[in-house]
């Protein structure tokens, strides 16, 4: 096998997962004894225990979705059946949706004898006149019918929204059913085609836009609340921009969206940025872009990233406009910091030298440094927004989050979320900034604190080839912080 090349691992790989990880999550979810696969439902007279269709309606429903790619079928023909199982399944219950999803995985799956034959018969052809023809059949047999029946049901109006929606309600499942595994693979390996970002329209938003898609930027921002239209039309005008990604099947839907402040240096705090008295800052004093809000806006297309396209893009279209932009930053919430320290404080407590010790305990009133616990400096933490950003407990949350940020790792990525989304496009670590965040939401998150990550479209890919070796970029402040926290 060493001569196989990786396409081929990678699609053994797809074809294998859900079998593999529902053997080695076999022993933790638990399933009705009553449970059957429908290769057995279809071959029965009744059903059985909790199962939702009759054998006989599951057999209705198996040739109708046969018939949508049916040999003679036409494309059109196929496409207007697929719509009619479309409407089917709106209408359907919880249980009769799952036994949708488990034919599309028992019954559609790739040939595994017409699969073994032609990996076998290529892998023999590597390096011979035949090994062309041999790839092609190899790749013929490992397509599924599953894709050709997906692809069917995205060729109908609103057809690729239906398979957004059914993977975001798929995804729920597939904590208790592992036998959905293969589906779910099979939609995001199709989307991350169908929504390659050669394919998608970068618009900017704004006031003047349709009063539909303003609506739907109040309905999917994920990282600040809109609170009011004044909010909203404030984060749109002025010294701000607003720009998401598009896809011709979904042209009043944005996929995913930045909100952007042009400012004259790196923000340290959201409160100003959301202020709807603030001046503006005149547009052509503005040195830096900073993105404040990235949402994504489709739980179905999860695993399919736009993000490092977006920024990008965003980037590029704002320098063509403001030339005198020199900078591009977020200012981004630290979500996983709070529970991470609460699990981490006794360790981080050990890290810390005499000298801190003997700080902080002073400043929490203590007997001596042998009476600082970890307790006592998380009961500290929670008074965060009364505290100066010199403050022992607020240099020593500081020190934490750095840490937190620019050194902790699981399985080669960062712990946090926001972190490893934007770490993994390319960014560094710029500032960890006090009291970014004084709202309720910011503090319990991270006790108010906010990050920086700087994107120098130089050095993305360096820092990419970082993070991929286990080093996370970040400046040499930051760096200092996390070595004494």
């Amino acid at each position: 096998m060493n001569n196989v090349p990786e396409w081929i691992s990678r699609s053994v790989s797809l074809l294998t997962s859900a079998r593999s990880a529902a053997d080695a999550n076999a022993p933790v979810v638990e399933k009705p004894k009553t449970e059957r696969s429908t290769h057995v439902r279809l071959q029965a007279s009744m059903r059985r225990g909790e199962e939702c269709l009759s054998p006989r309606a599951l057999r209705r429903l198996l040739t109708q979705l046969q018939d949508v790619i049916a040999p003679r079928v036409s494309e059109v023909e196929g496409g207007r059946r697929a719509q009619a199982l479309a409407a089917w399944y709106e209408g359907a219950e919880p249980g009769e949706r799952r036994d949708f999803w488990l034919l599309l995985c028992e019954q559609f799956s790739p040939d595994a004898s017409r699969f073994k034959t032609a990996r076998e018969r290529y892998e023999a052809a590597v390096g011979t006149p035949n090994e062309a023809q041999a790839e092609i059949a190899l790749r013929r047999a490992m397509t599924s019918p599953r894709t050709r029946l997906l692809q069917r049901f995205a060729a109908f109006p609103d057809g690729m929204r239906f398979l957004i929606e059914l993977r975001a309600e798929l995804l729920k499942a597939l904590k208790t059913d592992k036998r959905l595994l293969a589906l779910d693979a099979e939609l995001e390996q199709l989307f991350s085609t169908w929504f390659d970002v050669a394919f998608l329209q970068l618009k900017r938003l704004s006031w003047d836009s349709p009063a539909s898609l303003i609506e739907k930027l109040i309905k999917y921002e994920a990282v600040h609340d809109i609170r009011s239209w004044a909010d909203l039309k404030n984060r749109l005008a002025g010294d701000r921009r607003c720009y998401g990604f598009f896809h011709p099947s979904l042209p009043t839907e944005p996929l995913i969206f930045v909100e952007v402040a042009l400012v004259e240096h790196l923000s340290d705090s959201i409160a100003p940025l959301l202020d709807e008295t603030v001046v503006q800052v005149p547009l052509d004093r503005a040195t830096t872009a900073i993105f404040y809000s990235i949402s994504s806006t489709q739980t179905g297309l999860r695993g399919v990233s736009f993000g490092d396209s977006l920024i990008k893009t965003v980037a590029e279209t704002l320098s063509a406009e403001f030339p005198r932009l020199r900078q591009f930053a977020t200012l981004s919430p630290i979500p996983g910091f709070r529970a991470w320290l609460g699990k981490n404080a006794a360790q981080a407590l050990e890290r810390l030298d005499d000298k801190r010790r003997a700080e902080l305990a002073g400043a929490l009133a203590l007997d001596g440094p042998e009476a600082l616990t970890s307790a006592a400096l998380l009961a500290a933490a929670e008074q965060a927004s009364t505290l100066e950003a010199r403050a022992p407990v607020a240099l020593w949350l500081q020190q934490c989050a750095a840490r937190y940020l620019a050194l902790e790792m699981v399985d080669g990525r960062p712990v946090d979320p926001v972190a490893r989304f934007h770490l993994g496009n390319g960014a560094r670590i710029e500032r960890v900034n006090w009291a970014g965040d004084r709202s309720a939401k910011g503090h319990k998150q991270a006790y108010g604190l906010m990050v920086n990550y700087l994107y120098d479209l130089k050095r993305i890919d360096k820092h990419r080839s970082q993070l991929a070796e286990g080093k996370i970029a970040a400046s040499r402040e930051v760096e200092k912080m996390a070595a004494g926290g």
